[in-house]
């Protein structure tokens, strides 16, 4: 029995006492796979990480959302007899495949566009505020739909972060909800 049982054993730095099943001899793995965990968190709480994410999410829903739209523009005989007369089918195929990719592509950049914006602006917010609660994403929504309408003169810009912050605060709240023991 220890002389202080309430005091938590000391250990050298490397000499921790191993997972159930493991040898000495995997130490060495261990050592490297929280090396390598430590790394990918740290990765994982830089603001930077978290905007290219999100850039490239939204880069990928959106071209998935226009890959599907665009499915459906093509069901109208007349549209397509009318615009791509005097083309064989491949060329018709072609034209089609081309259309739908920069379809896909200006989609799936206003995505990412908006993706990475409110994520970078949210994650610096929580950073300064050293909090994670209903006034981050809210903050970073006004902020962000402000900008997104910024071209568009004062009130639109205004009119715009409202609208974002609106958004996000729905969002957030519906993520953050408490789920009944029921389901």
């Amino acid at each position: 029995m220890s002389s202080f049982p309430l005091v938590a054993p000391m250990f050298p730095a490397g000499r921790e006492p191993l997972p159930p099943g493991m040898t000495e001899e995997d130490r060495a793995q261990l050592m490297q796979a929280k090396k390598y965990q430590g790394w990918m968190s740290m990765g994982m709480e830089s603001c930077a990480a978290k905007t290219v994410i999100a850039g490239v999410g939204g880069l990928g829903i959106g071209a998935f959302f226009s890959l599907m739209s665009s499915s459906f523009a093509y069901e109208d005989p007349l549209l397509r007899s009318s615009t791509q007369a005097g083309l064989n089918n491949t060329q018709k195929a072609r034209e089609i495949f081309k259309e739908m990719g920069r379809g896909m592509w200006r989609s799936g950049k206003g995505f990412g566009k908006v993706g990475a914006l409110f994520a970078g602006i949210e994650c610096v917010i929580e950073g300064y505020r050293a909090k994670n609660d209903m006034v981050n994403p809210i903050a970073a929504g006004f902020v962000a739909g402000g900008v997104l309408a910024r071209n568009s003169g004062p009130k639109a810009a205004l009119g715009g972060g409202l609208a974002f912050a609106a958004f996000s605060a729905a969002i957030d709240l519906f993520l953050r909800r408490e789920t009944s023991d029921d389901d």
